[in-house]
């Protein structure tokens, strides 16, 4: 499957074990989505259980999480991330406090998709990558898929918590992998051992990150697109790097990152948002803290720039393999 197919068929598995588990956003319904990951629901499902919204981000999540706190199961659809800051009180102020301030007589199990992230000349209004203002909240759960495989047992996962779930679909990956390369040709997941994906249901833990490639020379943490940007990197490289999928931000698998860090004793971090507080920052602070002895050079990031997302100089805010290849001589050499 693509990722797209792996969502489309998440969404079908959990809608067809659970009549409680409503899609909603704009355009999902007749049309199947922008993207098409939810075509074909609408037909098998109806129109009370699949059904196009106004185009208000903040209704769209105000009114999942009335179904959520009323024992529904909704799976909103923010049509590009861009837009879901008009529904940031719904999220914040509502859904990510409901469970504490009703000590607990109420939750609000309410999942938010959203394809994110650049890749695709989308320019600063089509691809933004706001994932740290939401692990920034306590009460909210962050997934950030890499494979088609992930893509579905993380989003069934999400749809049956019990706490509201930010689900960021890297829309470079829907189709295939990308190896940072903008200028080769696109490749498909056909091949791809994450593009195995069983037909039926089954689920991925939230909070258990992934190790995709193991080594001795130094640790890269990543998620989303850039999990395949540093696999061919070092590849092409030759380095005997260690690649760490966190794939949830929150719960984050610190275990696994400080293990790790503690083996390698190098620790590189790559995401695509900006710098500045950008998630980038706390997995370096945490780093710092639980493995400071261990380290033989300083966290090293790599990130998108404190500016707005280019669409003419897409290439050079995207963390590619230059810029990949450059921090891991860096740190290699400290």
């Amino acid at each position: 499957m693509t990722m797209i197919q792996a969502i489309n068929n998440a969404l079908d598995v959990v809608m067809e074990r659970d009549p409680d588990v409503v899609v909603m956003g704009e355009d999902v319904g007749y049309f199947g989505g922008v993207f098409r990951a939810t075509a074909g629901l609408q037909h098998k499902y109806g129109k009370t259980r699949v059904f196009d919204t106004p185009i208000t981000e903040c209704g769209i999540v105000g009114v999942a999480l009335g179904m959520g706190v009323y024992g529904l199961r909704p799976v909103a659809e923010i049509q590009f991330a861009d837009y879901i800051y008009p529904a940031l009180d719904q999220l914040v102020s509502e859904a990510a406090r409901l469970r504490y301030r009703s000590a607990g007589e109420f939750t609000a199990p309410l999942t938010v998709r959203s394809p994110f992230g650049g890749g695709i000349f989308g320019g600063q209004t089509h691809s933004q990558s706001p994932e740290g203002i939401f692990t920034h909240v306590s009460g909210i759960k962050t997934v950030i898929p890499s494979t088609p495989y992930d893509a579905k047992g993380l989003l069934i996962a999400a749809i049956e918590d019990n706490d509201p779930v930010i689900f960021f679909e890297p829309k470079r990956i829907y189709n295939g992998p990308f190896d940072g390369h903008y200028d080769r040709p696109a490749r498909n997941w056909a091949g791809h051992p994450g593009a195995q994906v069983p037909e039926g249901y089954y689920r991925i833990e939230l909070g258990k990150a992934r190790t995709v490639r193991e080594g001795e020379a130094l640790t890269i943490l990543c998620y989303g697109t850039m999990v395949h940007v540093v696999s061919n990197s070092v590849a092409e490289m030759g380095v005997d790097a260690e690649i760490i999928d966190l794939r949830t931000l929150v719960p984050l698998d610190i275990e696994a990152v400080e293990a790790s860090v503690r083996k390698t004793g190098r620790c590189m971090i790559v995401h695509e948002a900006t710098r500045t507080s950008g998630f980038g920052a706390e997995l370096s602070a945490l780093v710092q803290e639980r493995c400071f002895y261990h380290l033989e050079a300083p966290v090293e990031r790599v990130t998108g720039f404190d500016t707005p997302y280019p669409h003419s100089l897409e290439w050079a805010y995207f963390p590619g393999p230059v810029r990949i290849g450059e921090a891991i001589k860096k740190i290699l050499k400290d």
